[in-house]
């Protein structure tokens, strides 16, 4: 048997190309180098293994499959919770998603059972100005059928050259032909920066992801032009955030803390321990002044938890909601020769305090691991206890424990059995109701204050009733501002875009507005910190 090279070469030996990685700034990815009968024996084993499996397994053996399916994730999974291996196309989309740039039509698209759908199209692209829209399903692109397809199928033939032109023809609901529009292709930049006031002085930055390398440049731009002088306070939104670039979460953090400050520091066994601080800046610097709230939850990880717990270690902002995920292994990116890469985990991460992010996954399946939660949000027993600055203290070893806990918002029964009851695929009702009610008209409603009246809860009723969803006259009354909320998003969503949608539901988000009455705690708490920093300062 004769083994592809290319999979070998992915088995045992990483490329020489050194790659940015992607949880780590100068991480070097190291190039390993055995020679063929310099291996070692387990590996010897593997290759044996494989060569009894193809010449003697049933069905024939995909050479692909085996390993990328099986033997590398397998090795990888053996050694920690967050190695991974990654496939070419895989590798290739996530290197896209950390640049935020590319050329194409400017939508985001998503799977709705069957089909491939519009989730978004970006204000003022190219997608946009030809009139595509959310809940449009694509069926053709440029005379292709699209059944059967997944998202990066279709992502594929929709993005080209800048310039170039595609054929897109949807299907809406109501219509009974489709609606075919030619897009030429642009250059298409996103964003995961939100930044606007909840009310006068009182500002509000959400960062959804830290995949994206242009963070900083947004985060800048977004502060900018609140004039951030006229700050008082600010909310710090990172629920949901599941981590990506480290540089990017020095950056978020290092904005809030003064000169040389410990952001967060990395310990492994091959390279050299790192120490991350903050960069000097002006100490009239405004983002040095106001009070900060930080809302977290349980899928706050990685990244998420650098910058809070950073923030907490220096009493710069108060941390508000659940304890978060506790992932705080360090990968670094090894491409492979065919294109794949590993996400191998080189270091752990520790606080400005020296606590330790990670939580213990050494008595646990890779399942409990990613969905089980201590009850009552508590974690669990640790000795890692650390001190904050001033004095207060923290604990290690299970993610960042809140200041104030916030507790997590759960569905009542009527809410589950709207959300999961009628076969809909995607994750709730209310999108597939809001194409139901427009059909093919434009969605319209009367400015971005706009709240549904009776008439637009009677037509959700209606349509409840259509896909057979019992209820009762106590739940449906019980449940009015829920469904308002619901229906008020995604209505904006279709008339505006994401943003203002957004924006919207976070000025009336009953934690935001918890966060804000919390403030003079938040401001004790930056009282403490400068007091704790001129103390330090005067030795």
């Amino acid at each position: 048997m004769k083994m592809k090279k290319t999979l070998l070469a992915a088995l045992v030996v990483a490329s020489a190309a050194v790659l940015a990685p992607l949880y780590g700034p100068g991480i070097l990815a190291r190039a390993a180098t055995p020679g063929g009968d310099d291996l070692d024996p387990a590996v010897k084993s593997v290759t044996s293994a494989f060569a009894l499996v193809q010449e003697n397994a049933a069905e024939p053996v995909s050479t692909e499959n085996t390993f990328y399916a099986g033997v590398i994730p397998g090795m990888l999974h053996a050694l920690d919770p967050h190695s991974n291996f990654i496939e070419p196309k895989e590798y290739k989309e996530m290197m896209r998603k950390q640049q935020a740039h590319y050329y194409g039509v400017g939508m985001q698209i998503t799977v709705d059972g069957p089909k491939v759908v519009v989730m978004e199209p970006f204000p003022g692209s190219p997608a946009s100005n030809a009139d595509l829209r959310r809940g449009d399903w694509i069926s053709a692109v440029d005379g292709k059928d699209t059944t059967g397809m997944d998202t990066q199928q279709v992502a594929d033939m929709l993005r080209g050259p800048r310039g170039t032109q595609v054929r897109v023809s949807v299907r809406r609901e109501g219509a009974t032909e489709p609606y075919t529009t030619t897009v030429t292709r642009d250059a298409i930049e996103t964003s995961v920066v939100d930044c606007f006031w909840l009310k006068p002085g009182v500002a509000y930055l959400g960062v959804s992801t830290f995949e994206a390398s242009n963070i900083e440049h947004d985060v800048q731009a977004g502060m900018r032009a609140l004039d951030e002088s006229k700050v008082n306070s600010l909310v710090l939104d990172l629920r949901g955030n599941l981590g990506g670039l480290v540089n990017e979460a020095v950056f978020l953090a290092g904005r809030f803390l003064r000169d040389g400050q410990v952001i967060v520091s990395q310990h492994g066994r091959v390279d050299a321990d790192q120490t991350y601080k903050a960069k000097a800046k002006d100490s009239k610097d405004p983002a040095l002044k106001y009070p900060m709230v930080v809302l977290v939850n349980r899928e706050s990880a990685s990244a998420s938890e650098i910058v809070s717990g950073a923030l907490q270690d220096h009493d710069r902002a108060l941390i508000m909601g659940e304890t978060t995920f506790g992932k705080g292994l360090v990968q670094a990116q090894f491409q492979l020769q065919d294109g794949s890469a590993l996400l191998l985990t080189i270091a752990h991460y520790y606080t400005p305090s020296g606590r330790l992010i990670q939580r213990d996954y050494s008595h646990t399946s890779m399942l409990e691991y990613y969905t089980a939660r201590p009850k009552g949000d508590t974690p669990a027993p640790t000795d890692d206890v650390k001190s904050t600055d001033s004095g207060r203290k923290v604990y290690g070893g299970g993610g960042i424990t809140p200041d104030e806990k916030y507790p997590a918002l759960h569905y009542n029964m009527f809410q589950r059995h709207v959300l999961t009851t009628g076969g809909q695929p995607l994750q709730d009702i209310f999108w597939h109701f809001t194409g139901h009610y427009f059909g093919t008209r434009k969605a319209t409603v009367a400015g971005e204050s706009w709240m549904p009246d009776t008439d637009v809860l009677n037509s959700f009723k209606e349509y409840l009733h259509s896909k057979q969803i019992a209820f009762t006259d106590a739940e449906w009354a019980a449940n009015q501002t829920w469904m308002r909320d619901k229906i008020r998003h995604e209505f904006l969503f279709r008339a505006y875009s994401k943003k203002v949608a957004d924006q919207a539901i976070d000025r009336s988000d009953e934690e935001v507005l918890a966060a804000i009455e919390n403030m003079p705690k938040a401001e004790s708490l930056l009282k403490d910190s400068n007091r704790a920093y001129a103390m330090r300062a005067a030795k």
